[in-house]
């Protein structure tokens, strides 16, 4: 049929608009059937198989599912006038903690709309599917937790290797080649220019105001502040080090500074701190290749 009736709470609607919600993280892109298209093309024909409309689709490329800091889904909820059925393929698609699940469904409740997944088809309407649901939503955050811990583990050992980039953005002065740090000496200069300074007495202020009076910014092209420069000058990546949690680990790219200068420097950061209980520092040593930061 071209459309069909729903009752819902005592009122029905001529045409159920549905908000067909996708999502795949980083870790999802490799494993097969949860691919955006794959996702998309399933839940179509369920529309089309159920008699419904499509409102829009919503498709999160790329994000996690354990908060709601995602642009479509947002979009989602902020459309909600648009539609009265958010449609997913399966639950862990639209949610990875059960917090998160419920309030949403709450919101739903409140805001008459109602809520499918296609593969457990469940229905929220009565007590039962609630609790199924919940019970589903936390095995999903009880996988998604087990996933991350398995993560950590996995960084934590490559950290202690000294190798790879633990996917973080390479500090002013580096860019990447080969999955390491590879120095852009223009920057660079800069960089031995800011140390040198501090140590020879110039405070932050100093030092920030006269890289922005000659037009020198940030690698996102921003004005220096005394909080970029304290970042920089606290960098153990400029000494050849790599931190990951508190993991300290030599590795092989190559200094910017050499380790006395570094530890000149945090020395006179820490004299120039009031509160002498929080002038606490590590200093690096060149024969150790781990440290583990207390």
């Amino acid at each position: 049929p071209p459309y069909t009736y729903l009752v819902w709470q005592g009122w029905e609607l001529a045409m159920v608009n549905v908000a067909v919600y996708t999502r795949v993280s980083t870790d999802d892109q490799a494993r097969e059937g949860f691919s955006l298209d794959a996702q998309k093309e399933r839940l179509t024909a369920y529309c089309e198989a159920q008699g419904w409309e499509i409102a829009d689709y919503y498709i999160d490329d790329g994000h996690s599912g354990r908060n709601t800091k995602r642009p479509e889904y947002k979009r989602m909820m902020a459309e909600r006038s648009r539609w009265d059925l958010i449609l997913v393929m399966k639950m862990d698609r639209i949610h990875r903690n059960s917090k998160n699940f419920m309030t949403m469904m709450e919101d739903l409740e409140k805001w008459g709309k109602k809520f499918t997944s296609m593969n457990e088809s469940l229905d929220t309407s009565n007590a039962v599917g609630r609790f199924v649901v919940d019970i589903i939503q936390r095995i999903a955050q009880l996988e998604s937790e087990q996933i991350g811990e398995r993560t950590y583990m996995g960084m934590a050992q490559k950290a202690e290797s000294g190798k790879g980039l633990l996917g973080f953005n390479p500090p002013y002065g580096y860019g990447i080649k080969e999955d390491d740090l590879a120095i852009i000496e223009p920057e660079a200069a800069v960089v031995r220019e800011v140390f040198a300074s501090y140590l020879a007495g110039k405070k932050m202020k100093e030092i920030s105001e006269d890289l922005n009076h000659r037009d020198i910014h940030t690698r996102r092209g921003n004005s220096w502040t005394i909080y970029s420069i304290s970042h920089l000058l606290r960098n153990p990546a400029y000494a050849g080090f790599r931190r990951w949690d508190k993991i300290l680990v030599r590795t092989s790219h190559q200094a910017i500074v050499d380790i006395p200068t570094y530890n000149d420097t945090q020395k006179l950061l820490a004299s120039r701190i009031r509160d002498k209980k929080k002038s606490k520092i590590k200093l690096l040593d060149g024969d150790i290749q781990t440290f583990v930061i207390q």
